[in-house]
């Protein structure tokens, strides 16, 4: 039985990742100090045998006892609420917590695939953005301690790659979303439909001309499983290139929530919010034979059933 190590566990993205390779028959680990994360997301997991959970914060030395044959590296805080209340914390996951976790998959000899994203991009001057982008980053603005972290994140797991033969994989993750997202994070699709249940205003920053595009998390878990498991070591898109803007977006949730007491609300645009966001795709059709298979109405409609239980 395999045995995998994956931090940020007990996070949105983590836990679902937690599902897919029990599934495949894993041992798996998750690691998490529950900054952003939360345990209920694993608690049907728990009762198995072939479940662990580390309550660790990967700033400080990792140890694992035992083999390792592979490690998710998917702790962060992902959100601007998160990483602009907590800046010092996403900078050092980013850099101390990543170092830290090569550390450890060169000295169990695993394969580490580290979670990058579309935000390496900035607000991006090319458009969809492929891999070979270097990107347009303010490194000194409020974002900057996420885009940063991730360009860190990057550069060293590369360093490693190259300079002491650690396999490493890299994913560039764009927007993605489905259940056991928290209600209060602060990304578009959470507070869209917190918002739309509760029959408040859907907050929209600028016209909402600003584009984006979201993938439902089993695509994304899919792509994340084909890229562990391929033999390429460069960065990797991994997204849906169904392309949106924040008003029309805004639009289908108000649409699928039906509250008659919902509307649109517009607030001035936040300092470096990217205006455009898609994923040139090619490379993961091209090397992993993926594409996404959930259509944007079906991802939300399954997400709205989750957030209906949740949301009070």
């Amino acid at each position: 039985m395999p045995r995998i190590l994956i931090t940020g566990g007990a996070g949105f993205l983590g836990s679902h990742l937690c599902d897919r390779f029990i599934k495949e028959g894993y041992q798996v680990i998750a690691m998490d100090n529950l900054l952003t994360g939360n345990k209920e997301n694993l608690a049907h997991l728990f009762p198995l045998p072939e479940f662990e959970y580390y309550h660790h914060d990967i700033t400080k030395f990792v140890h694992v006892p035992g083999n390792l044959d592979y490690i998710l590296h998917f702790a962060s805080p992902a959100s601007p609420i998160d990483y602009l209340k907590m800046p010092i914390q996403t900078l050092k996951v980013g850099a101390l917590g990543t170092h830290n976790l090569l550390g450890l998959a060169k000295e169990k000899k695993a394969r580490i695939l580290v979670a990058s994203t579309s935000e390496v991009y900035g607000d991006p001057l090319i458009h969809p953005q492929p891999e070979e982008y270097w990107g347009n980053v303010n490194p000194v603005g409020p974002r900057g301690v996420y885009d940063e972290a991730k360009r860190f994140l990057e550069a060293i797991t590369m360093a490693y790659h190259n300079y002491h033969d650690v396999e490493t994989r890299i994913i560039r993750i764009f927007n993605t979303y489905g259940s056991r997202m928290r209600t209060d994070d602060g990304r578009v699709l959470p507070a869209f439909f917190s918002q739309a249940i509760r029959g408040e205003g859907l907050t929209v920053f600028g016209d909402g001309s600003q584009s984006r595009s979201f993938c439902y998390v089993d695509d994304l878990v899919e792509g994340i499983y084909r890229l562990l498991l391929s033999d390429y070591h460069l960065p990797v898109n991994i997204g849906n290139p169904d392309e949106i803007t924040i008003i029309d977006f805004a639009k289908e949730v108000l649409a699928l929530v039906n509250n008659p007491d919902a509307h649109i609300i517009h607030k001035d645009l936040p300092v470096d919010d990217p205006k455009i966001r898609q994923p040139d795709i090619s490379k993961a059709k091209e090397i992993l034979g993926w594409e996404p298979t959930v259509t944007r109405a079906e991802g939300l409609r399954r997400t709205y059933e989750y957030f209906k239980e949740v949301v009070k």
